[in-house]
């Protein structure tokens, strides 16, 4: 169960192949703000459709530790640590509980192997969608608000006070990911991603996320 956070969060530790934070400092390479948000205005001027998917795109909460994973597997360690520890949401990063952002985290994965309930449009998906997926496996991660839902899915558990249903879900979706050997469902605003590009995808996704959350080691 999340808990207040302290009035000074700090960046989770190290840990032996484990990503951990980055502050905008440590990433020399990646595109600036203010480069990223020409390249969403330039997109934004496909249509009214894309002047949302752009402000979806484009949104970035404050306070959050800016995670990067290469992987699922590095993804998993980061939620496994935060999950033994006393986890906390970072304000105002996100507004979700712990509970629902893995269960939000598992739905994106099933639905890469299920189909995605209410896609995008075509033309978003091949405009819009697949410029912000460029960017963002070309920085290393994503920027989207951590508080809307997946289109069409159903509501999140708002009154779970235990994540540990949400934490076998993620795993297991996590797991029947991996063993997938067939074709992928596109993604509702990427479009088609082959499965490296989906792992990808959900790597950033899962980063973005648990940048919005830190916790403290048990003594």
């Amino acid at each position: 169960m999340a808990v207040p956070p302290p009035h000074r969060a700090q960046s989770a530790p190290s840990h032996p192949g484990t990503p951990v934070a980055q502050g905008p400092s440590a990433q020399p390479s990646a595109p600036s703000r203010r480069s990223f948000v020409r390249a969403g205005v330039g997109l934004a001027a496909v249509g009214g459709a894309a002047v949302v998917g752009a402000g979806y795109f484009l949104y970035r909460p404050g306070n959050d530790r800016q995670l990067v994973f290469a992987t699922l597997g590095q993804a998993l360690h980061e939620v496994e640590r935060l999950n033994a520890a006393s986890v906390y949401a970072l304000a105002p990063a996100t507004a979700w509980s712990w509970s629902q952002t893995l269960e939000h985290c598992a739905q994106s994965i099933e639905y890469s192997l299920q189909g995605f309930p209410a896609p995008r449009s075509a033309l978003f998906q091949a405009t819009v969608g697949a410029a912000a997926f460029q960017v963002f496996a070309l920085r290393g991660r994503m920027s989207h608000n951590l508080a809307e839902p997946i289109p069409g899915a159903p509501a999140l558990n708002a009154t779970a006070t235990d994540a540990s249903a949400a934490l076998a879900r993620l795993h297991k979706a996590v797991q029947d990911f991996a063993a997938h050997t067939g074709a992928l469902h596109p993604h509702f605003a990427y479009g088609a991603l082959s499965h490296a590009q989906y792992e990808q995808a959900h790597a950033m996704h899962l980063a973005n996320h648990l940048s919005a959350f830190d916790g403290r080691t048990p003594a």
